[in-house]
Protein backbone atom coordinates (compact mmCIF):
# COMPACT_ATOMS: atom_id res chain seq x y z
CA UNK A 1 0.00 0.00 0.00
CA UNK A 2 1.29 3.48 -0.90
CA UNK A 3 -0.68 6.45 1.13
CA UNK A 4 -0.02 10.17 0.17
CA UNK A 5 -1.04 12.22 3.58
CA UNK A 6 -1.73 15.52 2.79
CA UNK A 7 -0.42 18.06 5.96
CA UNK A 8 2.01 15.21 6.82
CA UNK A 9 4.47 17.21 8.34
CA UNK A 10 2.02 18.85 11.16
CA UNK A 11 1.54 17.34 14.26
CA UNK A 12 -1.47 14.95 13.68
CA UNK A 13 -0.21 14.06 10.37
CA UNK A 14 3.61 13.27 11.61
CA UNK A 15 2.40 10.86 13.74
CA UNK A 16 -0.05 9.66 11.32
CA UNK A 17 3.43 9.17 9.04
CA UNK A 18 5.31 7.31 11.87
CA UNK A 19 2.49 4.99 12.16
CA UNK A 20 2.47 3.71 8.64
CA UNK A 21 6.33 3.87 8.66
CA UNK A 22 6.13 1.51 11.73
CA UNK A 23 3.22 -0.68 9.57
CA UNK A 24 5.79 -1.00 6.95
CA UNK A 25 3.82 1.15 4.27
CA UNK A 26 5.26 3.33 1.78
CA UNK A 27 4.07 6.96 2.61
CA UNK A 28 3.99 10.23 -0.17
CA UNK A 29 3.58 13.76 1.77
CA UNK A 30 2.19 16.95 0.64
CA UNK A 31 2.37 19.80 2.98
CA UNK A 32 2.77 23.21 2.17
CA UNK A 33 4.91 23.92 5.48
CA UNK A 34 2.66 26.91 6.65
CA UNK A 35 3.06 24.68 10.16
CA UNK A 36 4.90 21.83 9.47
CA UNK A 37 8.56 20.59 9.55
CA UNK A 38 10.17 18.26 6.54
CA UNK A 39 12.21 16.59 9.22
CA UNK A 40 9.26 15.05 10.60
CA UNK A 41 8.38 12.51 8.02
CA UNK A 42 10.87 9.90 8.43
CA UNK A 43 12.30 9.90 5.15
CA UNK A 44 8.88 10.40 3.16
CA UNK A 45 8.95 11.78 -0.01
CA UNK A 46 7.68 15.47 0.13
CA UNK A 47 5.73 17.48 -2.40
CA UNK A 48 5.63 21.18 -1.59
CA UNK A 49 2.04 22.83 -2.46
CA UNK A 50 -1.19 24.27 -1.29
CA UNK A 51 -3.46 21.98 -1.87
CA UNK A 52 -6.34 24.89 -2.17
CA UNK A 53 -4.32 26.58 -4.61
CA UNK A 54 -5.84 26.77 -8.07
CA UNK A 55 -4.89 23.33 -10.15
CA UNK A 56 -3.99 21.76 -7.06
CA UNK A 57 -6.14 19.12 -7.77
CA UNK A 58 -4.62 18.46 -11.39
CA UNK A 59 -0.92 18.64 -9.69
CA UNK A 60 -2.47 15.65 -7.24
CA UNK A 61 -3.53 13.78 -9.67
CA UNK A 62 -0.16 13.60 -11.54
CA UNK A 63 1.71 12.81 -7.94
CA UNK A 64 -0.59 9.78 -6.97
CA UNK A 65 -0.08 8.77 -10.40
CA UNK A 66 3.88 9.23 -10.33
CA UNK A 67 3.86 7.26 -6.92
CA UNK A 68 1.41 4.39 -7.63
CA UNK A 69 -0.87 5.88 -4.59
CA UNK A 70 -3.83 4.01 -3.89
CA UNK A 71 -4.93 5.45 -0.59
CA UNK A 72 -5.04 9.23 0.55
CA UNK A 73 -5.47 10.49 4.28
CA UNK A 74 -6.54 14.48 3.83
CA UNK A 75 -5.41 16.44 7.04
CA UNK A 76 -4.40 19.47 5.08
CA UNK A 77 -6.70 22.49 6.24
CA UNK A 78 -7.02 25.59 8.63
CA UNK A 79 -8.83 24.45 12.27
CA UNK A 80 -8.80 26.98 14.45
CA UNK A 81 -12.40 27.78 15.62
CA UNK A 82 -11.93 30.86 16.54
CA UNK A 83 -10.27 32.18 13.71
CA UNK A 84 -12.54 31.02 11.45
CA UNK A 85 -15.30 32.96 13.64
CA UNK A 86 -13.10 36.04 12.78
CA UNK A 87 -12.13 34.83 8.64
CA UNK A 88 -15.05 33.02 7.43
CA UNK A 89 -14.77 33.54 3.93
CA UNK A 90 -10.72 32.33 4.21
CA UNK A 91 -11.45 29.11 5.96
CA UNK A 92 -14.28 28.38 3.10
CA UNK A 93 -12.11 28.83 0.99
CA UNK A 94 -8.91 27.04 2.48
CA UNK A 95 -11.04 23.97 3.66
CA UNK A 96 -13.47 23.79 0.72
CA UNK A 97 -11.24 24.22 -2.16
CA UNK A 98 -8.58 21.76 -0.40
CA UNK A 99 -11.35 19.14 -0.32
CA UNK A 100 -12.50 19.96 -3.52
CA UNK A 101 -8.50 19.30 -5.11
CA UNK A 102 -7.87 16.59 -3.03
CA UNK A 103 -11.19 14.89 -4.62
CA UNK A 104 -10.76 16.05 -8.05
CA UNK A 105 -7.23 14.71 -7.39
CA UNK A 106 -8.59 11.22 -6.54
CA UNK A 107 -11.30 10.85 -9.34
CA UNK A 108 -8.45 11.63 -12.31
CA UNK A 109 -6.06 9.30 -11.02
CA UNK A 110 -5.43 5.98 -11.94
CA UNK A 111 -5.24 4.11 -8.72
CA UNK A 112 -6.37 6.05 -5.83
CA UNK A 113 -10.08 5.01 -4.45
CA UNK A 114 -9.44 5.53 -0.72
CA UNK A 115 -9.69 8.73 1.22
CA UNK A 116 -9.58 8.89 5.37
CA UNK A 117 -10.34 12.14 6.11
CA UNK A 118 -9.92 14.27 8.92
CA UNK A 119 -13.18 15.56 10.12
CA UNK A 120 -13.86 16.85 13.74
CA UNK A 121 -16.38 16.56 16.43
CA UNK A 122 -16.85 20.73 15.51
CA UNK A 123 -19.54 18.91 13.11
CA UNK A 124 -21.89 18.48 15.91
CA UNK A 125 -22.34 22.00 16.94
CA UNK A 126 -24.28 22.32 20.45
CA UNK A 127 -25.62 18.24 20.36
CA UNK A 128 -28.54 17.29 22.52
CA UNK A 129 -27.08 14.86 24.61
CA UNK A 130 -24.15 14.26 26.53
CA UNK A 131 -22.45 11.87 24.84
CA UNK A 132 -22.53 12.26 21.14
CA UNK A 133 -23.05 9.39 18.61
CA UNK A 134 -22.13 9.60 14.76
CA UNK A 135 -25.90 9.55 13.75
CA UNK A 136 -27.18 12.42 16.10
CA UNK A 137 -29.47 14.93 14.47
CA UNK A 138 -29.23 17.48 13.29
CA UNK A 139 -25.80 18.20 12.81
CA UNK A 140 -25.37 22.14 13.16
CA UNK A 141 -21.89 23.07 13.60
CA UNK A 142 -21.71 26.74 15.21
CA UNK A 143 -18.32 28.14 13.86
CA UNK A 144 -17.67 28.26 10.08
CA UNK A 145 -14.50 25.44 10.88
CA UNK A 146 -16.98 22.92 11.80
CA UNK A 147 -19.11 23.65 8.53
CA UNK A 148 -16.35 23.04 6.45
CA UNK A 149 -15.33 19.71 8.19
CA UNK A 150 -19.25 18.83 7.53
CA UNK A 151 -19.39 20.46 3.93
CA UNK A 152 -16.15 18.00 3.11
CA UNK A 153 -18.01 14.76 4.68
CA UNK A 154 -20.30 15.75 2.17
CA UNK A 155 -18.44 16.20 -0.87
CA UNK A 156 -16.60 12.92 -0.36
CA UNK A 157 -19.67 10.98 -0.13
CA UNK A 158 -21.07 12.25 -3.37
CA UNK A 159 -18.39 11.21 -5.05
CA UNK A 160 -18.31 7.32 -3.86
CA UNK A 161 -20.95 6.22 -6.31
CA UNK A 162 -20.12 8.02 -9.61
CA UNK A 163 -16.17 7.72 -9.53
CA UNK A 164 -15.31 4.29 -6.81
CA UNK A 165 -14.02 6.10 -4.10
CA UNK A 166 -14.28 4.42 -0.71
CA UNK A 167 -14.38 7.09 1.94
CA UNK A 168 -14.78 7.40 5.79
CA UNK A 169 -14.39 10.51 7.84
CA UNK A 170 -13.00 10.44 11.54
CA UNK A 171 -13.89 12.84 13.58
CA UNK A 172 -11.86 13.41 16.27
CA UNK A 173 -12.46 15.52 19.41
CA UNK A 174 -9.57 16.94 21.16
CA UNK A 175 -6.59 15.74 20.27
CA UNK A 176 -3.11 16.16 22.72
CA UNK A 177 -0.13 14.83 24.08
CA UNK A 178 2.75 13.36 21.63
CA UNK A 179 4.66 9.92 20.78
CA UNK A 180 8.08 10.54 19.77
CA UNK A 181 9.05 13.86 21.11
CA UNK A 182 10.83 14.97 17.77
CA UNK A 183 6.66 14.77 16.73
CA UNK A 184 5.92 17.59 19.50
CA UNK A 185 2.90 19.68 18.34
CA UNK A 186 4.60 22.88 16.63
CA UNK A 187 1.89 25.47 16.35
CA UNK A 188 0.75 25.99 19.49
CA UNK A 189 -2.76 25.98 18.72
CA UNK A 190 -4.50 23.50 20.86
CA UNK A 191 -4.68 23.74 24.75
CA UNK A 192 -1.58 21.75 26.14
CA UNK A 193 1.32 23.39 24.08
CA UNK A 194 -1.21 27.07 24.66
CA UNK A 195 -0.84 26.15 28.41
CA UNK A 196 3.08 25.57 28.34
CA UNK A 197 3.83 28.73 26.20
CA UNK A 198 2.14 30.90 28.61
CA UNK A 199 4.12 29.41 31.26
CA UNK A 200 7.24 29.60 28.96
CA UNK A 201 6.71 33.44 28.53
CA UNK A 202 6.27 34.33 32.08
CA UNK A 203 2.80 34.64 31.73
CA UNK A 204 -0.38 32.79 33.69
CA UNK A 205 -1.66 30.41 31.48
CA UNK A 206 -5.70 31.24 30.23
CA UNK A 207 -8.77 29.62 30.43
CA UNK A 208 -11.45 31.24 28.27
CA UNK A 209 -14.71 31.12 30.05
CA UNK A 210 -15.25 30.10 33.14
CA UNK A 211 -19.23 30.32 33.12
CA UNK A 212 -20.50 27.45 30.88
CA UNK A 213 -23.35 25.66 32.09
CA UNK A 214 -20.90 22.54 33.20
CA UNK A 215 -19.79 21.32 36.72
CA UNK A 216 -16.94 23.67 37.08
CA UNK A 217 -18.24 26.47 34.48
CA UNK A 218 -15.31 25.56 32.06
CA UNK A 219 -15.97 23.62 28.66
CA UNK A 220 -16.00 19.94 28.81
CA UNK A 221 -14.13 17.77 25.68
CA UNK A 222 -13.13 14.52 25.29
CA UNK A 223 -9.39 14.49 24.96
CA UNK A 224 -7.60 11.80 22.68
CA UNK A 225 -3.97 11.15 23.00
CA UNK A 226 -2.22 11.59 19.03
CA UNK A 227 -0.85 7.88 19.01
CA UNK A 228 -4.35 6.56 19.72
CA UNK A 229 -5.67 8.67 17.02
CA UNK A 230 -2.34 7.93 14.68
CA UNK A 231 -3.96 4.17 15.45
CA UNK A 232 -7.12 4.98 14.58
CA UNK A 233 -6.25 6.04 10.99
CA UNK A 234 -4.26 2.41 10.52
CA UNK A 235 -7.42 0.78 11.37
CA UNK A 236 -9.33 2.92 9.12
CA UNK A 237 -7.00 2.05 6.16
CA UNK A 238 -7.93 -1.61 7.08
CA UNK A 239 -11.67 -0.93 7.38
CA UNK A 240 -11.77 0.98 3.25
CA UNK A 241 -10.82 -2.70 2.43
CA UNK A 242 -13.84 -4.38 3.56
CA UNK A 243 -16.57 -4.93 0.83
CA UNK A 244 -18.82 -4.70 3.06
CA UNK A 245 -18.94 -1.14 5.55
CA UNK A 246 -22.12 -0.09 7.41
CA UNK A 247 -21.05 3.63 8.01
CA UNK A 248 -18.54 5.84 6.76
CA UNK A 249 -18.30 8.24 9.67
CA UNK A 250 -16.67 7.47 13.17
CA UNK A 251 -15.67 9.21 16.10
CA UNK A 252 -12.31 8.70 17.68
CA UNK A 253 -12.49 9.60 21.44
CA UNK A 254 -12.36 7.93 24.80
CA UNK A 255 -16.15 8.64 25.80
CA UNK A 256 -15.36 10.53 28.65
CA UNK A 257 -15.26 14.33 29.26
CA UNK A 258 -12.47 16.07 31.34
CA UNK A 259 -12.99 19.96 31.50
CA UNK A 260 -10.46 22.58 31.03
CA UNK A 261 -9.56 23.55 34.42
CA UNK A 262 -9.23 19.81 35.30
CA UNK A 263 -6.28 19.48 32.51
CA UNK A 264 -4.94 22.96 34.18
CA UNK A 265 -4.91 21.07 37.31
CA UNK A 266 -3.38 18.54 35.85
CA UNK A 267 -0.64 20.69 34.36
CA UNK A 268 0.03 21.55 37.59
CA UNK A 269 0.73 17.94 39.26
CA UNK A 270 2.61 16.97 36.14
CA UNK A 271 5.23 20.22 35.75
CA UNK A 272 5.27 20.87 39.49
CA UNK A 273 4.86 24.49 38.88
CA UNK A 274 3.01 26.38 41.21
CA UNK A 275 1.08 28.58 39.12
CA UNK A 276 -2.13 30.63 38.93
CA UNK A 277 -4.23 30.32 36.02
CA UNK A 278 -6.16 33.62 34.80
CA UNK A 279 -9.33 33.47 33.75
CA UNK A 280 -10.41 35.33 30.14
CA UNK A 281 -13.14 35.79 27.95
CA UNK A 282 -15.02 33.46 26.26
CA UNK A 283 -13.95 32.53 22.56
CA UNK A 284 -16.49 32.86 20.20
CA UNK A 285 -17.87 29.45 18.90
CA UNK A 286 -16.75 27.18 21.59
CA UNK A 287 -19.64 24.90 22.34
CA UNK A 288 -19.88 24.44 26.60
CA UNK A 289 -19.75 20.10 26.21
CA UNK A 290 -18.93 17.88 23.48
CA UNK A 291 -18.13 14.06 24.67
CA UNK A 292 -17.85 11.53 21.71
CA UNK A 293 -19.22 7.55 22.24
CA UNK A 294 -16.78 5.43 21.06
CA UNK A 295 -19.07 2.58 20.61
CA UNK A 296 -18.83 2.45 16.65
CA UNK A 297 -15.35 2.76 15.90
CA UNK A 298 -14.90 0.17 18.91
CA UNK A 299 -17.29 -2.40 17.27
CA UNK A 300 -16.59 -1.93 13.74
CA UNK A 301 -12.85 -1.37 13.63
CA UNK A 302 -11.59 -2.81 16.63
CA UNK A 303 -10.60 0.33 17.74
CA UNK A 304 -10.19 1.49 21.47
CA UNK A 305 -7.78 5.01 22.91
CA UNK A 306 -5.19 3.20 25.57
CA UNK A 307 -3.97 6.45 27.18
CA UNK A 308 -5.76 8.48 29.74
CA UNK A 309 -5.37 12.27 30.15
CA UNK A 310 -2.33 11.90 32.52
CA UNK A 311 -0.42 10.31 30.11
CA UNK A 312 -1.91 13.00 26.99
CA UNK A 313 -0.42 15.56 29.59
CA UNK A 314 2.75 14.11 30.29
CA UNK A 315 3.87 12.83 27.51
CA UNK A 316 3.15 16.90 25.73
CA UNK A 317 5.24 17.68 28.85
CA UNK A 318 8.23 15.22 27.76
CA UNK A 319 8.13 16.64 24.54
CA UNK A 320 8.14 20.27 25.42
CA UNK A 321 11.04 20.01 27.72
CA UNK A 322 13.39 17.65 24.92
CA UNK A 323 12.48 20.85 22.23
CA UNK A 324 15.54 23.63 23.36
CA UNK A 325 13.38 26.63 22.30
CA UNK A 326 10.49 25.81 24.52
CA UNK A 327 12.56 24.05 27.75
CA UNK A 328 11.33 25.35 30.78
CA UNK A 329 13.91 25.46 33.48
CA UNK A 330 11.50 24.32 36.16
CA UNK A 331 13.89 24.98 39.58
CA UNK A 332 14.57 28.78 37.84
CA UNK A 333 10.91 29.52 36.96
CA UNK A 334 10.02 28.83 40.37
CA UNK A 335 12.54 31.14 42.04
CA UNK A 336 11.20 33.53 39.75
CA UNK A 337 7.53 32.71 40.68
Amino acid sequence: MTVLVTGGCGYIGAHVVHALHQAGEKVVVVDDLSYGKPTRIEGSRLYGMDIAAPGAGERLAEILDAEGVDSVIHFAARKQVGESVEKPLWYYQQNINGMLNVLTGMTQSKNAKKLVFSSSAATYGVPPVDVVPEDVVPMLPINPYGQTKLFGEWMARACEQPFGIRFCALRYFNVAGCGPVELEDPAILNLIPMLFNRLKQGKAPAIFGDDYPTPDGTCVRDYIHVSDLADAHIAALKYLDRDERKYDAFNVGTGEGTSVRQIVDEVKKVTGLPFTEAVMARRAGDPPHLIGSPKRINEEMGWHAKYDVEDIVKSAWDAWQANPEHHIDVDTWKQAD
